[in-house]
């Protein structure tokens, strides 16, 4: 996850720190020259800041001209008091140092300061003045500070322990983004983007792997970054807030749209934010993962009903020549289905503790699993309903329809919990649960009563339950279990380097 530091890391509400003044000129005098050069009712945050620490100066600002991102300054035209002109700008600070003439003497001065403040996490903002008709003079620079938020440090740890690496991106000087990095407990190696351009892509990308965060950052850097990443098989975040950022928005896996961020930004992301900071982040990362097992779980569950049900009633009329449900039961095997299955979107899941990957070998397997063992233990009741309780055709039909209904249902439960038992935690949501046992419930009274069908009676729907519940989440559920346990066994002997293909989500947190 590739995140800008601005509004996102930091609160994005600055405030004044100290004031350097330059070439004979006082601290008030240079905030009120940037005052002048700034606009309180501007939605940007150093002009807010700045023209709430200075006293509003008499002078009259006959032309401004807000913040450019390409000339990375303002200025503005004031009349003073006796009817003279003058110009003032406010920018970066080797923008303003580049406008005045003659500058070598004191751009090393310049440089201290803005390393100066740059080594307590501020920023520096220069600011000149230039007398109608003459020369630019550098009058002095402003410490800007903008704290990191309160849940920073927590959000970046709970990230790292989700599998992401956060990478810090940001526009401001290296030592500032070192500083804030240390603040919210990133680790410290953070890399000027430059660097990336005069590299080859082997040797850029091993720069962009290793860095924790990049500094003096532009939008073509962040499209570079997101490039090397994924060609290094990562799976990518940027975030983003304007025009310029779109191309990188757009390249990402994942584009994010911080909140504020222009119309440009928004379009060409897949994620907007309403609200700032990274907890947001981590919270769709959580609602994401929580969709993708509920998922897999519905994957499984659907291929091994499908598989039980159709090869069931297939082999039934091929080896007995017999129905053993009605066009009416299938119905309400149908009906009686959806109501579980749409509870499956608000199961209780846990979270995985890194990204996830579909793996159709691990869901196909443990639903033909499932599927197969589901086939056995209903043409297994079938036989005892046939030839040792010698039933006739009718309750042979009802009987059989009620194992299907309640083995079936049973069968969500041994599915959404993948390869491990199904009364390892978290325990089916409240809804499901109900919903579930419900449906079972409803057939059972259909069955026992005779709605739809010939009635079983108490006796042989007791004798449906017991079996459902011995077998399916007794034996089935322990084959399923001794059976991953066998398989990848098998295939971590037989793989090179070890590991196995199937997995039982051993990567899964807290619910």
């Amino acid at each position: 996850l590739c995140s800008d530091k601005t509004g996102t890391i930091t609160e994005n509400i600055l405030t004044l720190g100290e004031i350097a003044s330059l070439g004979g000129f006082s601290q008030q005098e240079v905030l009120g020259l940037a005052a002048l050069a700034s606009r309180g009712e501007n939605p940007d945050p150093i002009d807010r800041a700045i023209v709430a620490a200075a006293t509003p100066p008499p002078d009259e600002v006959i032309d401004f001209q807000p913040f450019d991102p390409v000339s990375k300054r303002a200025a503005a035209t004031v009349r003073d008091g006796s009817g003279g002109t003058f110009q003032v700008t406010k920018g970066a600070p080797q923008v303003i140092l580049e406008l005045v003439p003659d500058n070598g003497a004191i751009a090393g001065e310049i440089n201290n300061i803005i390393n100066r403040f740059a080594a307590r996490g501020y920023r520096a903002l220069g600011v000149a003045r230039r007398d109608d008709g003459g020369d630019w003079q550098y009058a002095g620079l402003l410490s800007l500070y903008d704290p990191p938020r309160d849940d920073s440090a927590a959000t970046i740890k709970a990230s790292r322990s989700l599998g992401i690496r956060v990478k810090m991106v940001t526009g401001d000087n290296i030592a500032i983004a070192r500083e804030i990095a240390r603040q919210v407990n990133m680790e410290t190696d953070i890399r000027s983007a430059a660097a990336i351009l005069e590299k080859t892509d082997e040797e850029a990308r091993e720069i962009v792997e290793r860095a924790d965060g990049f500094a003096e950052v532009f939008p073509e850097h962040k499209h570079r970054i997101v490039d090397l990443l994924q060609k290094g098989d990562h799976i990518v975040g940027m975030t983003g807030d304007g025009v310029n950022d779109a191309p990188a928005l757009k390249k990402a896996d994942a584009g994010i749209a911080v909140a504020g961020a222009t119309d440009a930004a928004k379009s060409a992301a897949d994620i907007v934010f309403t609200r700032p900071g990274l907890a947001v982040i981590v919270d769709a990362i959580k609602e994401s993962r929580r969709i993708f097992n509920r998922m897999n779980s519905y994957s499984i569950y659907r291929v091994a009903e499908t598989m039980r049900v159709l090869l069931f009633i297939s082999l039934a009329i091929l080896v007995f020549n017999h129905y053993p449900v009605t066009a009416i039961m299938i119905v309400l095997i149908a009906l009686l289905n959806d109501a579980p299955i749409m509870m499956i979107a608000y199961d209780n899941t846990r979270i995985s503790r890194q990204p996830e990957r579909w793996n159709m070998r691990s869901v196909l397997t443990i639903a033909s699993l499932l599927g197969v063992l589901g086939l056995i233990s209903s043409f297994t009741l079938l036989v005892l309903g046939k030839k040792v309780l010698q039933l006739e055709d009718g309750t042979l039909q009802t009987f059989i329809f009620l194992k299907l209904m309640v083995s079936g249902h049973m069968t969500i439960y041994l599915a959404r919990t993948g390869w491990k038992p199904f009364w390892k935690r978290p325990f089916p949501a409240a809804r499901l649960f109900w919903i579930t046992e419900a449906t079972q419930v409803v057939a059972t009274l259909f069955a026992v009563y005779g709605v739809f069908m010939e009635p079983v009676g108490w006796r042989l729907a007791g004798i449906v339950w017991l079996y459902s519940l011995v077998v399916s989440l007794g034996l089935i559920d322990i084959i399923k279990v001794q059976s991953f346990r066998l398989l990848r066994g098998h295939m971590s002997s037989s793989r090179p380097g070890g590991g196995a293909v199937l997995n039982a989500s051993d990567n899964q947190g807290s619910t």
